[in-house]
């Protein structure tokens, strides 16, 4: 971190393989799109770069890099007002973007794979139209598995808010899924 702080551009390009998936999963999870996705990763990777020797805590870079990307995401939906649904296509390349694991080896039927890909639709359609500071909140705590106090870094609030945000979320989605039910 400090030779990248420095101008090394292979300490920095360590940064970026070290952060990268987590980052563009993140970004993901924020835009439901993938082209958008690695677009708003790689600009938060060359804002990062810019603004490197303006880092406090070069222990942080994590979540200064990642509350950097989740701004960049929003002002990403908001100015293209994108889509509220993802496309078929991105939900069969990306099988596994809500977790769909077998552990008894069992194949799913085509009848179950089309159940499964229209929930995970669903899921994303319902996740996609919480409000912002919920979405956030819930991708990166519930989806991303990041602590609380990570979450809250990233977000710039309090560990109570994200608690809170992350409940309304859940309360909202589970509105949404009972009613489909």
């Amino acid at each position: 971190m400090l030779l990248a702080r420095k101008g090394d551009l292979a300490a920095f390009d360590e940064l970026v393989r070290r952060y990268q998936r987590r980052a563009t999963a993140v970004a993901y999870r924020l835009l439901s799109n993938r082209d958008d996705a690695m677009e708003v990763a790689q600009e938060a990777f060359l804002r990062a770069y810019d603004r490197l020797k303006t880092l406090d805590d070069p222990a942080k870079f994590g979540s200064w890099l990642l509350r950097t990307l989740s701004n960049l995401a929003l002002n990403r939906r908001r100015a293209r007002a994108l889509r509220r649904a993802a496309s078929l296509d991105v939900a069969m390349e990306d099988e596994t973007a809500f977790g769909e694991n077998r552990p008894d080896g069992r194949t799913p039927t085509p009848l179950q794979q089309a159940a499964g890909r229209d929930m995970r639709l669903f899921l994303r359609d319902a996740i996609d139209r919480l409000p912002d500071e919920q979405r956030q909140a819930l991708i990166l705590f519930s989806i991303e598995k990041m602590p609380q106090k990570q979450v809250a870094e990233i977000l710039q609030c309090s560990v109570e808010t994200v608690k809170w945000n992350v409940f309304l979320a859940r309360k909202r989605l589970k509105i949404v899924l009972r009613n489909l039910m």
